[in-house]
């Protein structure tokens, strides 16, 4: 016993020691991974404040020795190539997205709630053939998604995307949802009923608000799936549909390309989804909280 006493503060302090370790061990793995993130995000300022059109990245200078904002005013009134319609294209992105995301959070709120809160039979099995869709690459589908918005009369309009991405993002939509609406007690709803609620009124006066963190983590993923779209954009959009993402593969055939104009735009063009992530990140959290908690 004495001896197993004596031995006590010894452990005491290698057990302080290895939790020691292990948290340093996490701060560097945090701060390699946040500069290892933050990395291209950097480099696209460096370019966009060089005033010699992104020749910056070739010198191994760490920052423009006269950074300039020569590159943001010309995205900002139009002026550089490739960027004369970029608040046109802006305006299409942003429509575009916001529509993705208003759709897919209404179609995967209404379909879960079916699923999950009006007990329907056979409900999982929407459910599992939705996510099945995934198992196909979605650039494996471009051709037959052209074909149907030729059919439809959608073709060249941002509709034709819209429809596409709420197709890729709601079997998403309705995974997340039914993992957290079966964390809300159905004697909710059985309380409601009692108290004469119908299912539409159960739907927006207990659902909605209870879902709310859920609701919030897929209105981001939708925005983000359709904002950050090439692909589809590029094929089922016409000229004047454009958007900026579209616009700035452009780079790519040119060799002499405005670099620091062209990664000014792009700058601009992440403010949006980081503006809704920001605003929607406590309810997000809140979400990430609860099903931690649940499982």
């Amino acid at each position: 016993m004495n001896r197993a006493l004596d031995r006590l503060p010894s452990l005491r302090r290698r057990s302080r020691h290895r939790r020691t370790l292990t948290e340093a061990g996490s701060v560097m793995l945090g701060v390699v991974l946040l500069i290892w993130s933050l990395l291209p995000v950097y480099n696209m300022l460096l370019i966009a404040l060089d005033p010699e059109e992104g020749e910056i990245e070739f010198t191994g200078n760490l920052w423009p020795p006269e950074p300039s904002l020569e590159g943001f005013i010309d995205v900002v009134t139009q002026e550089a190539r490739y960027l004369e319609e970029f608040w046109s294209q802006f305006g299409n992105s942003v429509y575009i997205g916001l529509l993705t995301m208003v759709l897919t959070v209404l179609i995967g709120s209404l379909a879960s709630f079916a699923v999950s809160r009006m007990r329907l039979t056979r409900g999982s099995l929407l459910t599992n053939a939705a996510l099945l869709t995934y198992a196909i690459p979605a650039s494996f589908l471009i051709v037959p998604y052209y074909r149907i918005m030729h059919s439809y009369g959608l073709f060249g309009g941002p509709w034709a995307v819209i429809a596409a991405q709420v197709t890729f993002a709601t079997p998403f939509a309705l995974l997340i949802l039914q993992l957290y609406g079966k964390l809300i007690p159905f004697e909710l709803d059985d309380a409601a009923r009692v108290d004469g609620a119908s299912p539409v009124q159960l739907y927006l006066r207990i659902y909605l608000p209870l879902m709310t963190p859920a609701l919030a983590v897929v209105a981001i993923y939708a925005l983000l799936l359709a904002w950050n779209d090439y692909l589809y954009q590029a094929v089922l959009l016409s000229v004047q549909n454009m958007t900026v993402s579209v616009t700035q593969g452009l780079l790519f055939t040119d060799n002499d390309a405005p670099w620091n104009a062209m990664m000014a735009a792009a700058i601009i063009y992440v403010l949006p989804p980081i503006t809704v992530l920001f605003a929607l990140r406590r309810y997000v959290a809140a979400s990430l909280t609860t099903v931690s908690s649940g499982v």
